[in-house]
């Protein structure tokens, strides 16, 4: 055997025992053993450094140093979950549910881990990348780390796809995580929290070889590629088991609600008794073609919810309650407590979210208050300990001018929250625009984070998001903790944002109500800011899915001298403020007016690529038949209720081939 075959073997024996031990938790041999043959191939590979492997055993030890962690956008977005707090909730989803899909439902029921999503890509069997969710659209690389990590593969065996994803979670077990608090107690460190900030935290250690000391384990539940071979949930967990993945075995396929109540009941008692935390279980439809037919909303997939058990509970004094401004002039009262561990994490401050809630609660300082995580995230007041008031307590009463310029407050009617009017001179609302303008789903500014933005705007150097336009590096080095590259970095990063698409730019502006998905539509009805600068109320409300609400801000943001000013500095340095020309190239308002429904199997087109023709050309694509539907595009494999509601309705039924030549 020669030299390259000796590593080879090695490495696949080594790979073969890793799997034994930390996959089917069933050793084939004794640690000591191991090591000598891990120390056996360590050496041949240092001696031939001709047969180097990035993802050979020896380099799960780590020693990779990694000082900035790169953006990578995901080939598969990674959506959020919706949540759900009762069984009612449950039966609501799967009532709609079964009002867009045909025939029975099946469910695969999977336990909710707590810890850090991790996206890992394999090409050819071989891990090549592993990302952090980040913003779902685009996370952190975080390769050399999560390669340290025993459960993770890093070679994959049987019949996988030549190229795939696989999500999971990245998780610290409690016997591991309660270890390292007793290493660093001993050592005179402050412990961890909590085993989910632990795990997290670990993925961004710059020195791999730290990670690799940290118990960490990666739980998977979701294949994502194309040509994957499954064709349901369940399937595709067996599937990745067999490929070298640590699947949990408590994934459970059942075949009606009830019985997902009762995975729910049974896990919310039992879920002690488990090694690593979960706070809630994933609930799943089966069936991969179902899935495709409900498809998404802007956050969150339809067919999947999460069930998050009953928040912990604990209470405290409240010492004071404060009011912040946000970047819309938004008034948030702040509930200033007495530290308190909950959730395994140390709270001190909770949102009151409005004077009503106050006032409903009877809110005061000096309270004893229950506090608990919503959804195990955000710290809210539930209630008041009215046996614990104090004697001499006095009755909340809400502020009247803006805490940081003075302004009198108002309160729109129908509004719950009160606002700081002050646009352009309240320092908290100005920082904050200018934070909204440069985040990640706005206009992603490399190099300028939300402190770099309030010392700029403290500094006197910007005002508003159109100065950045103007900013220097000599300007910019002389602020705290910047050097000429990071200088150089900043100004780069905006003169790149000039390429940010036009709905990005909509959408970064701040107008109140527009978030993504309403800027997209505007900005695909409008084509360019000048024809939505001009856009009355009335013409608002005509575009689809805008409301009054959203009509009235658009028009009261464009009508501010100061903003159309902004605007046009903005048009002067070159931002993308209207839809391309090769964009426009391929948007027609041939179907304008129409409403698709989209089911089946299709030959020549994704499902995909069918809704996106449709929006291209000016069309309306639903997710069910109703009498407002225009067509029923039908594929292969298509419910027949589908095909009998459309039939009911007398709307037409088009395949592919004939939808294409409705286009042309």
């Amino acid at each position: 055997m020669d030299i390259h075959q000796k590593i080879e073997s090695l490495r696949e024996e080594l790979r073969q025992h890793n799997y034994n031990y930390y996959i089917l938790d069933n050793a084939s041999i004794s640690d000591y053993e191991f090591d000598i043959k891990l120390k056996e191939l360590q050496a041949l590979e240092d001696a031939h450094p001709d047969f180097f492997d990035s993802n050979s055993p020896t380099q799960r030890v780590g020693g990779t140093i990694t000082k900035n962690f790169n953006t990578v956008v995901h080939d598969f977005r990674m959506y959020s979950l919706d949540n759900s707090y009762s069984k009612e909730d449950l039966l609501d989803w799967e009532t709609r549910i079964k009002k867009m899909v045909d025939g029975n439902v099946q469910y695969t029921c999977e336990l909710k881990y707590d810890g850090a999503s991790m996206n890992l890509t394999y090409q050819n069997g071989k891990l090549v990348r592993a990302v952090t969710r980040g913003d779902g659209v685009q996370g952190d690389d975080v390769t050399a780390n999560v390669k340290t990590i025993n459960t993770v593969p890093l070679h994959l065996k049987g019949d996988y796809p030549e190229r795939f994803d696989i999500r999971g979670e990245i998780i610290l077990p409690i016997e591991g995580f309660l270890k390292m608090n007793v290493e660093r107690v001993a050592n005179d460190e402050e412990p961890y929290r909590n085993p989910r900030n632990t795990a997290s935290g670990s993925l961004k250690l710059q020195d791999s070889s730290e990670a690799a000391k940290r118990p960490l384990e990666c739980l998977l539940y979701s294949l994502k590629g194309n040509n994957l071979n499954v064709t349901t949930q369940f399937e595709g967990l067996e599937k990745a088991r067999s490929w070298g993945f640590k699947v949990p075995q408590e994934a459970k396929l059942v075949n009606s609600i009830d019985e997902v109540l009762e995975y729910v009941e049974y896990w919310d008692k039992h879920r002690h008794n488990l090694p690593y935390e979960i706070d809630g279980v994933v609930i799943k439809v089966n069936n991969l073609f179902q899935q495709d037919e409900l498809g998404f909303t802007a956050k969150a997939p339809r067919w999947a919810m999460a069930y998050k058990f009953k928040a912990e509970q604990v209470s405290t004094r409240l010492n004071e309650i404060t009011y912040q401004v946000g970047r819309t002039g938004a008034i948030t009262p702040v509930a200033n407590l007495e530290a308190v561990q909950l959730a395994g994490t140390t709270v001190k401050r909770a949102s009151l979210h409005n004077a009503d809630q106050i006032s409903k609660l009877d809110i005061r300082e000096g309270d004893e208050v229950f506090v608990e995580k919503g959804g195990e995230i955000i710290p809210k007041i539930i209630s008041v300990d009215l046996s614990k008031r104090p004697v001499d307590s006095i009755p909340t009463e809400y502020i009247s001018n803006c805490p940081e310029c003075e302004t009198e407050l108002i309160r729109l009617e129908g509004e719950a929250k009160h606002y700081c009017p002050n646009y352009n001179g309240c320092p908290p609302q100005v920082i904050g625009r200018i934070q909204h303008y440069i985040s990640r789903k706005a206009m992603d500014i490399e190099g300028l984070g939300g402190e770099t933005v309030a010392l700029l705007v403290n500094e006197g150097l910007i005002h508003n998001y159109s100065d950045l336009y103007e900013l220097t590096i000599g300007q910019v080095i002389p602020l705290e903790r910047m050097a000429e590259k990071s200088a150089e970095n900043l100004v780069n990063g905006i003169e790149s944002s000039k390429k940010i698409p036009f709905e990005r730019v909509l959408f970064a502006l701040g107008i109140r109500y527009v978030g993504e998905t309403v800027a997209k539509k505007l900005a695909k009805h409008y084509k360019s800011i000048d024809a939505l600068i001009f856009a009355t109320s009335f013409d608002l409300i005509t575009v689809d899915e805008i409301g009054e609400r959203i009509a009235e801000s658009v028009v009261e943001f464009f009508s501010s001298d100061k903003n159309k000013q902004i605007i046009e500095r903005l048009k002067a340095f070159g931002l993308q403020l209207e839809i391309s020309a090769d964009k426009l190239a391929n948007q027609t308002n041939k179907l304008k007016g129409k409403t698709f429904v989209v089911s089946g199997v299709f030959e020549t087109l994704s499902r995909t690529e069918l809704k996106k023709l449709i929006e291209d050309n000016g069309g309306k694509v639903s997710t069910s038949i109703s009498s407002k539907t225009s067509y029923l595009i039908a594929g292969d494999k298509m419910g027949p209720s589908k095909r009998a509601k459309a039939e009911d309705l007398n709307i037409s039924i088009l395949s592919e081939y004939s939808f294409m030549s409705l286009l042309k």
